[in-house]
Order: structure tokens, then C-alpha cells, then sequence
């Protein structure tokens, strides 16, 4: 027997992962978040204890590779429209914050449901493996680049 399924390569990887984002963008804007603010709220969130901007952005440059200035701006945005708030050098997620996000999360769940429902778990898992072996090589690529 034969396979049809492709090879896995960094282009496979890139057309899944700009299919997802923009899924997720979608659902987004009528949120009105974008994809980075989508980022930042909820390692705001999840967070053990409350982070200074630097950890977030700390946090959000290691997941996103995306400029610290430009992180820095979505972190004053996110003040701005109230669903972070400052305690001094503490940034605390607001309720409407947490709403906002769990709001996000309804709405994408069936998007996801549909989109994952289908792949059996065993390759579910494979595919878990596989990308965090890719995730591992790549930015120890990155850091090789930048070092």
C-alpha cells in the first residue's frame, strides 16, 4: 500500500499555520483583539503571580519572535481598552479581561472541535511530538542566527 499524505516540510508547517491564524483572526477582529493581543492576554491570565511588562514581553517575544517594541505597544493597548490594569510594576488582568477571553474561547471552540475533531488520537500525538521537535530546531536556529 501506498501513501498520498505529504511529506511534512517547512512549507506543510507554514500553509497549517497561517490556515489556523487565520481562522483565529477571523474570530478575533470581531472581538476587536488581534493576534498579538491575543497572545499577551492570556499569559496575563494563566500566570502563576502577576508579571511586570517585562516578563510579558519576555514571554510573548520567546512564543511570538516578534519585536519587543511592538509587544511593549500591544502591553499599553491592552491597559488602554482596560483588560489589563497596573499596580505599580504589576500587570493584573481585569475582569473584563477575563471575560473578554473567555468570550474568545466559546467562540473557537467549536471552530476548533471541527477542525481537530477528525484526526485520530494516535496521530494527534505523532504530530505533537513531530512539531515540538521542529519548535526545539528552530529556535536553536534562531538563537544560532542571533547569537
Amino acid at each position: 500500500m501506498t501513501s498520498t499524505a505529504p511529506v511534512a516540510d517547512v512549507r506543510l508547517l507554514g500553509l497549517a499555520h497561517y490556515a489556523a491564524r487565520g481562522v483565529l483572526e477571523h474570530i478575533l477582529a470581531r472581538h476587536g483583539l488581534t493576534f498579538t493581543q491575543h497572545s499577551a492576554l492570556p499569559a496575563a491570565v494563566t500566570a502563576d503571580a502577576p508579571q511586570t511588562p517585562d516578563d510579558l514581553i519576555t514571554q510573548i517575544h520567546g512564543s511570538l519572535k516578534t519585536d519587543p517594541a511592538a509587544i511593549h505597544a500591544t502591553i499599553d493597548e491592552l491597559l488602554a481598552q482596560q483588560l489589563l490594569t497596573a499596580d505599580g510594576a504589576w500587570l493584573h488582568p481585569t475582569d473584563a479581561g477575563r471575560e473578554l477571553l473567555a468570550e474568545v474561547g466559546a467562540d473557537t471552540a467549536p471552530v476548533t472541535a471541527r477542525i481537530w475533531g477528525g484526526i485520530p488520537a494516535e496521530d494527534l500525538a505523532v504530530a505533537g511530538r513531530v512539531l515540538a521537535l521542529v519548535t526545539g530546531g528552530v529556535n536553536a536556529g534562531l538563537t544560532a542566527l542571533t547569537a
